[in-house]
C-alpha cells in the first residue's frame, strides 16, 4: 500500500507560498496560487490587499465578502462603501489607507443550491494558516496605525483572547510579527448593515466614526 500524500492545504499554513524578498506585486501574484488552507477550494479566487504601498494607516478586516470574491479587491461590496464614508467623515483620506483581511478567500455556505453565498466566519485555524500574508504586508506597508475592523481581524492580531467590545476606540500597542505596533480595534462595517433597524444603524455607525476618529486624532 503506497503511504497516504498530504495535501499542501492540510497542514494549514501559507508559509510555503510566501516567497521571500518579494515587494507587494509579487506577494499579490504570489497569493493567487496559495493553497495554504482549504478555503481556496471553493472561492473565486484570491483578494489580497490593496491601497497606498506606503499608507500611514493599514486597515485589517476578517475576509473577503461576496462582491470582494467576484472582483478580486477588497472592502469593494456595500461594507466598504460604508467604510469609505465613515473614514472621510472621521479625517482619513480612504484613498491613502491600505486594506485588506485577516483571511484572503471568501468562506461561505449555501442553504440551497444556486441560492445566496452566506457569509461564515473563519476559525482560527484558518486564520493562523493565512497569517504568513498578513505578516508580509505589514512589514512591507510599515504603517504607522492599523485599525483593527472586528473581532476576526482582532483575533488574527491580537490573539483568541481579543473582545471588540472591551477595546474599540482606545490605541493599543502591541508586538504584532516582531514589529512594534499601534492598533486602534472597531466594529466591522457590515456590523452597521446588519443593524435592525435605521435607529440602531445610524447609532451604530455613529459609533464607528467615533472610533476612526480616534485612529485619526492618533495618527496627528
Amino acid at each position: 500500500m503506497s503511504p497516504r500524500t498530504t495535501a499542501p492545504e492540510d497542514q494549514y499554513t501559507a508559509a510555503p507560498f510566501v516567497p521571500e524578498g518579494a515587494d507587494l506585486a509579487a506577494l499579490r501574484e504570489a497569493a493567487a496560487d496559495c493553497r495554504g488552507c482549504p478555503l481556496h477550494r471553493d472561492a473565486t479566487q484570491t483578494v489580497f490587499g490593496a491601497g497606498n504601498t506606503h499608507a500611514r494607516v493599514m486597515l485589517v478586516g476578517e475576509q473577503p465578502g461576496d462582491q470582494e470574491d467576484r472582483q478580486g479587491r477588497p472592502f469593494v461590496g456595500p461594507a466598504g462603501k460604508l467604510l469609505d464614508r465613515a473614514l472621510a467623515e472621521a479625517g482619513i483620506d480612504p484613498g491613502e489607507a491600505y486594506v485588506t483581511n485577516a483571511v484572503k478567500h471568501f468562506k461561505f455556505t449555501r442553504s440551497e443550491p444556486r441560492k445566496r453565498r452566506i457569509h461564515k466566519a473563519p476559525s482560527l485555524r484558518e486564520m493562523t494558516a493565512c497569517g504568513p500574508w498578513l505578516a508580509a504586508e505589514l512589514a512591507l506597508v510599515e504603517p504607522e496605525l492599523i485599525v483593527v475592523l472586528g473581532a476576526t481581524a482582532g483575533k488574527a492580531l491580537l490573539g483568541s483572547s481579543f473582545r471588540v467590545g472591551e477595546v474599540r476606540g482606545t490605541v493599543l500597542e502591541r508586538e504584532i510579527h516582531g514589529r512594534a505596533e499601534r492598533l486602534v480595534p472597531t466594529v466591522h462595517p457590515s456590523s452597521v448593515l446588519r443593524a435592525q433597524d435605521d435607529e440602531d444603524r445610524k447609532a451604530a455607525y455613529q459609533g464607528l466614526v467615533s472610533d476612526l476618529k480616534v485612529a485619526a486624532r492618533a495618527l496627528g
